[in-house]
């Protein structure tokens, strides 16, 4: 069987190319899409992260605000800064980049971003809106995966999808967006995790089979269905003594054992990785779309 890869850089590609369309069209009436990124403290990974969100608005000509707090900021501080980029009409879409501090309160803080800025679709709201199959934005990493499976013409409808984990950030979104009537969905959908029994002989059955657990390698060969498609959402780093760094990015699936068995794989890294910030930048588009169609 000839196993087709799904290469994040390739549909991410395809996207920005659309995207910079719309920013010009923006542009020409006035309007520079603004995305804002709030880094309390100094985690690495998050560091990274709100880098790269930066360098990819300054690639498409956006407008770019990366607001810096340090660990120590309190609640009040951090209340104030979402309260001013609510405000900002440079800001069409914000972020507060998890995880904060321990001492800060997640909840309390995505709950007080404005709906309509809400780029990383974490709001109780849009996330509902998600679920009814009528969401303003929709959350980058499952809208990711979503759109590989369609521009890489796997067909979703009356297919049964198996999504491997209940996050509120990937499992749950996901397996709410493909039950959905419509293009790259209409699936027949069943969640597992942690405490499902007999796990395997579930993803057995997979058409589609997504993969969003946070374990290394845990999905196996034995666990997935000839010919099925398997989109892999997990990065864990692992030590590996042969590599320069002494450690390396594997997903949650275990891809050289299951590779040659199934017709089409993401993998890691370069698989689902460049579609969150992708489709990041489209919410943020998106919103300044809204914004421009609310103040003409």
């Amino acid at each position: 069987m000839t196993t087709n890869l799904i290469l994040g850089k390739d549909v991410s590609g395809e996207i920005y190319g659309e995207l910079r369309q719309r920013i010009e069209a923006l542009k020409s009436k006035g309007m520079v899409p603004g995305l804002a990124v709030v880094l309390v403290g100094e985690d690495p990974a998050s560091q990274v992260y709100v880098r790269k969100k930066g360098e990819m608005c300054e690639e498409l000509g956006m407008h770019s605000v990366t607001v810096r707090m340090p660990a120590d900021t309190t609640q009040e501080q951090l209340m104030d800064k979402v309260r001013e980029l609510n405000e900002d009409p440079s800001v069409h879409g914000f972020l507060v980049q998890l995880p904060l501090p321990p001492h800060l309160d997640e909840e309390q803080v995505i709950n007080a971003i404005s709906p309509s800025k809400d780029v990383d679709c974490f709001h109780p709201s849009n996330v509902g809106r998600v679920l009814i199959g009528n969401p303003d934005f929709l959350p980058a990493t499952p809208a990711g995966v979503q759109q590989m499976l369609i521009r890489s013409g796997v067909e979703t409808s009356g297919k049964h999808v198996v999504v491997v984990g209940r996050s509120n950030i990937v499992g749950k979104p996901m397996s709410a967006m493909m039950v959905q009537k419509g293009l790259g969905a209409d699936s027949t959908v069943t969640v597992v995790h942690s405490r499902t029994k007999d796990l395997a002989s579930i993803t057995r059955q997979a058409d589609i089979l997504i993969v969003a657990i946070g374990k290394p390698r845990f999905i196996t060969s034995d666990m997935v269905r000839e010919g099925a498609v398997v989109i892999d959402v997990g990065t864990n780093r692992v030590d590996d003594p042969t590599h320069p760094k002494g450690s390396r990015l594997v997903g949650d699936v275990d891809f050289d054992a299951v590779k040659d068995k199934v017709s089409a794989i993401t993998p890691v890294p370069g698989g689902v990785g460049p579609m969150t910030i992708c489709m990041l930048m489209a919410n943020a588009v998106k919103a300044a779309e809204r914004a421009l169609e609310v103040s003409s």
